[in-house]
């Protein structure tokens, strides 16, 4: 299939699933690729996690439920990528568009980003922590106004990777795969992705149930977005510059904060996020009933407030137009060298 779908075409289509998902985002009448791949985890993880207290079983099991929802996830994009290329290359076009346009969110998150600071704005701060809850993992039951901006800020930050960037990200890195293996495409390594990416999301937590059946989940989610936590990153700040923010302290609170986190990744864009706002995020969050303290990032120069998660939805949709247009650039320099 590799050699029968030029590359222009995936680029196009890449460039299509970006403007789709700013346009429809994700319609709740209309079959949604990555809800079937969370009711194939949840469903998993319901018969396999029956021993929370045993560890290496627990993580003997997580580690299948995460080979078992790749390997379905993979045969079922290559799958279907091939039976509509081979009934009609617009049958083809059309799946492919629709499929990649569900593995980004940025106009779903926005929604749900704006669905805070509307709450906030009302003055309804219990509708506010009943909105970021939907964004973050974390018991938002008793947080305060300040502590509501501050996980909303810091989701924004991390989901501008792991909702955004990542599955472009890896759409690109199957523009190179398929070249060797057919049915490495764009498709199915940013399929691939949000089935990574949502176990973490389901089962990756330190706390019970979890705790040892998350493991593996947890760590191979750490190690796909290893890469684009960092290029990201650093597509935040080059957007943060553009949009008029404080790119000079960014770049500074970057390299001096990325590593003020637990998670390998996380504090990449948060820390990005921070500098650019000249804000302080990060600090202690309740998990499943458990305190969990983490350090802060950035610098308290400036008070969060709900216009500062306004600013950090600018961020996010700067981002991924500067990775739409970086990737752009870099296909047609390619696209020119081959014809020398």
């Amino acid at each position: 299939m590799g050699s029968s779908v030029p590359y222009l075409w995936w680029m196009l289509l890449i460039l299509g699933a970006v403007a789709l998902d700013w346009i429809v985002g994700d319609p709740v009448k209309i079959p949604h690729p990555i809800v079937w791949i969370g009711k194939c985890i949840g469903g998993l993880t319901k018969r396999l996690n029956t021993t929370p207290e045993i560890k290496s079983k627990s993580r003997a099991k997580g580690l299948l439920m995460w080979v078992v929802v790749i390997v379905l996830t993979g045969a079922v994009s290559a799958g279907v990528q091939w039976l509509c290329l081979k009934i009609h290359p617009v049958l083809f076009v059309v799946v492919t568009l629709w499929f990649l346009g569900t593995t980004l969110a940025e106009k779903s998150l926005r929604q749900a980003v704006e669905g805070v600071v509307k709450a906030l704005e009302a003055g309804d701060l219990e509708q506010a922590r009943v909105q970021v809850g939907y964004l973050c993992g974390r018991d938002t039951s008793a947080l305060s106004e300040h502590d509501v901006i501050r996980a909303t800020v810091e989701t924004t930050a991390e989901n501008t990777i792991d909702g955004i960037l990542a599955p472009m990200f890896y759409m690109l890195v199957g523009m190179v795969l398929q070249h060797f293996l057919w049915f490495l495409s764009p498709l199915t390594l940013a399929m691939v992705y949000k089935a990574v990416n949502t176990m973490d999301s389901m089962t990756g937590y330190l706390q019970k149930p979890y705790t040892h059946y998350g493991y593996f989940p947890a760590k191979l989610d750490d190690a796909f977005n290893f890469p684009i936590a960092r290029l990201g990153s650093w597509m935040m700040l080059i957007a943060g510059a553009a949009l008029g923010f404080d790119f000079k302290n960014g770049v500074r609170v970057y390299k001096r904060d990325h590593r003020m986190h637990k998670s390998p990744n996380a504090g990449h864009p948060e820390s990005a996020a921070a500098g650019l706002l000249r804000v302080q995020i990060g600090g202690t969050n309740i998990y499943f009933g458990q305190v969990v303290e983490k350090p802060t990032i950035g610098d308290a120069d400036t008070p969060l407030t709900a216009d500062t998660v306004r600013q950090s939805l600018k961020i996010m949709t700067g981002s991924e137009m500067v990775f739409a247009v970086l990737a752009t650039a870099v296909y047609i320099v390619s696209i020119f060298f081959q014809l020398r």
